[in-house]
């Protein structure tokens, strides 16, 4: 199974990247968020727990969303494999999943970096807010903070996939069919 980790800091290009290595690689898209609309919606007990939480304003806690990751990966065994969008995020989150994973007897591939320069992510952000909305996206300052916020709290997971030997660096600059080229270079060594 081929299961990929899309790792990098807001406005390096996850987004655009994990859309097209999906078609490519027909893995499953994983997004922590979008399981966590999905369980509620579907009004599942992982679901309200999750709402309670996040009604309180309290983050949900990592064996929830462990749970719901669970359940994903349980309802789609036949899969080519997952990209996993915005999880993990901590050194803990990374072995609660390789945990489960390897209950599943199988593990992350890969973690595939997207590496773009602090003055690079900004003006793409900056650009994204025009379109998007979003008023995060329309403040240097918001995005700043966001930026470093990943540099401080997700950037270390790097050293512990270096550790297992399966941490990959791609530059994120270039034109979007360059760096998916790049991408796919490195995934069709795993493969």
């Amino acid at each position: 199974m081929l299961n990929l980790i899309l790792f990098g800091p807001p406005g390096c290009g996850k987004g655009t990247q994990s859309a097209r290595l999906i078609g490519k690689y027909q893995l499953v898209h994983l997004s922590t968020g979008d399981l966590l609309r999905s369980e509620i919606t579907r009004g599942s007990e992982l679901g309200f727990e999750a709402k309670k939480l996040m009604d309180q304003g309290i983050l949900v806690p990592d064996e929830v969303v462990i749970g719901m990751i669970n359940a994903k990966l349980e309802s789609q065994k036949n899969t080519n494999g997952f990209i996993f969008d915005g999880f993990p995020r901590t050194i803990a989150q990374a072995a609660a999943l390789d945990n489960l994973l390897s209950e599943k007897k199988t593990a992350i591939r890969a973690l595939l970096s997207l590496e773009v320069d602090f003055d690079e992510l900004i003006k793409r952000i900056l650009l994204r807010g025009k379109d998007s909305g979003r008023s995060d996206d329309q403040d240097p300052e918001i995005i700043g903070k966001r930026v470093n916020e990943y540099n401080l709290k997700t950037a270390p997971l790097i050293e512990y996939y270096k550790k297992q030997h399966k941490y990959y660096s791609i530059l994120g600059i270039g034109s979007v069919d360059e760096i998916f080229q790049n991408l796919c270079s490195v995934i069709d060594t795993l493969k």
